[in-house]
């Protein structure tokens, strides 16, 4: 029996869990201690962000919220390596990608208080609003990347997707035909283990998530989520390949976890705390911090400073998202149809009716 063809995923790490080089060979940006400062500062941020954000939740303030944490290196590696003119086809948790292409917290603090005014963000008009609705934004991106190639524009569309996402149709589909018309489309797995109580080992029997872009006939590669180094050079190669014509990629990045998948889930009822434990040991901050300051880049006392920085900032965004008036009841009423049905016309005068008597 002859061998038609062979396949191989290759892995992708330049830090380990300790903060040490695991390869010498660094990408040029990552020689240039002040780019990766300020890297880990954005993750650092997020972190932040992302804690104050479920202390609002928890206080009845805001909406339930999906937490980023334990992903911030994946994410802000994304939004980073992004060109402007690039479209961004978001799940709902990229706040650290959303950041870093101009989108402010207080509209990501809106959209989970319920306020659809968060959805029309700041940042790039052209990105796609944020998608619960699992890998159909992976279409979204296939859509935007034939646009650019039918328009002979040098401009990527990029799109993330969770691990269970990867078992969808949408996702295949995406992939499929990216594969078949050589579209520029990135297309990244964040494979934190958990699709809500479903773990990785249950959703498939594929050895890794990457070697699904096989079948689709596109670049694919096994990257250290975890390592923010490691993932801002696999989007940089991603991207200028598929600015230059030569098709898409699939980058899985090697994650976890550490909240639980929103706040109205509770973990700890399907998760093993040793599991978690462990992941805490690899999570992303703390191997670049301990990078960094092996590089002698930063220091506890710039820490300190940028925290206190982060705690501010927040707080400002905080304040202008509780200070933002509400809509008035008729919103959830005006802005869907162009021409309002008979039937919804009917309600909106009866809530109009029973909002008065309120007052």
């Amino acid at each position: 029996m002859s061998v038609v063809a062979t396949f191989e995923i290759e892995y992708l790490q330049y830090l380990d869990a300790d903060g040490k080089l695991a390869r010498s060979d660094l990408p040029e940006f990552a020689k240039d201690a002040k780019q990766l400062v300020e890297l880990y500062k954005q993750m650092s941020f997020v972190r932040v962000f992302d804690g104050k954000a479920i202390a609002l939740q928890r206080t009845g303030k805001l909406g339930t919220y999906a937490s980023c944490l334990g992903m911030e290196a994946a994410h802000v590696a994304i939004g980073t390596a992004m060109q402007e003119d690039d479209v961004f086809a978001p799940m709902y948790r990229e706040y650290g990608a959303q950041f870093a292409r101009g989108v402010k917290p207080r509209e990501v603090l809106m959209y989970w208080g319920g306020d659809e005014r968060g959805n029309d963000f700041s940042g790039p008009v052209h990105d796609f609003a944020w998608s619960v609705p699992i890998a159909t934004q992976c279409l979204h991106a296939a859509g935007a990347a034939l646009a650019f190639k039918i328009r002979k524009e040098p401009r990527v569309a990029v799109s993330v997707v969770g691990d269970g996402g990867t078992s969808k149709g949408d996702f295949y589909g995406a992939i499929n035909v990216a594969g078949a018309m050589t579209l520029p489309l990135v297309t990244v797995i964040i494979n934190n283990q958990w699709a809500i109580s479903v773990p990785r080992k249950a959703q498939t029997g594929a050895k890794t998530l990457a070697q699904k872009g096989i079948a689709a006939g596109i670049e694919s590669i096994q990257v250290d989520g975890n390592d923010i180094i490691a993932m801002r050079a696999a989007m940089d190669h991603a991207l200028k390949r598929a600015r230059h014509g030569h098709g898409a990629s699939l980058i899985e990045a090697v994650t976890y976890r550490l909240s639980d998948h929103t706040t109205a889930d509770d973990a700890r009822r399907y998760r093993p705390d040793a599991e978690v434990k462990d992941a805490w040991v690899r999570e992303p901050l703390k191997r670049i911090k301990a990078y960094l300051a092996a590089q002698k880049v930063w220091s506890e006392k710039d820490e300190e400073a940028w925290k206190e920085d982060c705690g501010k900032r927040v707080d400002t965004e905080v304040n202008a998202y509780l200070e933002t008036k509400s809509q008035p009841l008729t919103a959830m009423f005006d802005f869907v149809y162009a021409e309002l049905p008979t039937d919804l016309a009917q309600q909106r005068a009866q809530a109009i009716v029973l909002d008065a008597r309120k007052e």
